[in-house]
């Protein structure tokens, strides 16, 4: 099972100008029962429309759009931030504080037993949680 990081989802939108083939190579080898989101995801999505719903509407607009379909599409394939987590999360800012956010995602995917999917890796480091960039993934030529 994997979860996936915004910046994967953002690069898995359909119509995104210039998406990796790397990236969308790898999300059509994993069944979509199989790819998670966490609420930190969410969380970040939803800052970032509404940020663009303020400065370009119509860009903005377009992109809600697309966010509330996959949002809907991903049901209880959205993770939480639980008491687990949590305890997770804060044992990976002692003795080195961490970005909160990644952290809490790292933690998620630990509670879950998930692989973290992200173009991050170094955000990572150190948090015990397996990445994979599937930007680095190589892709063989059919």
């Amino acid at each position: 099972m994997y979860l996936i990081d915004t910046n994967v989802l953002s690069e898995l939108r359909p119509g995104k100008p210039q998406a990796s083939p790397r990236v969308l190579a790898w999300a059509a080898t994993v069944p979509q029962s199989q790819i998670f989101l966490s609420a930190i995801t969410v969380l970040e999505q939803e800052l970032g429309i509404l940020q663009l719903e303020r400065r370009v509407p119509p860009q903005g607009s377009a992109l809600r759009a697309w966010w509330d379909r996959t949002r809907r599409g991903f049901g209880d394939r959205i993770l939480a931030l639980d008491a687990q987590a949590a305890l997770k999360c804060a044992a990976m800012h002692v003795p080195d504080p961490k970005s909160y956010r990644n952290s809490m995602i790292a933690a998620i995917a630990l509670t879950h037993g998930f692989t973290l999917v992200t173009r991050n890796v170094a955000d990572f480091e150190r948090t015990g949680v397996k990445v994979i960039d599937p930007w680095t993934i190589a892709t063989s030529a059919p």
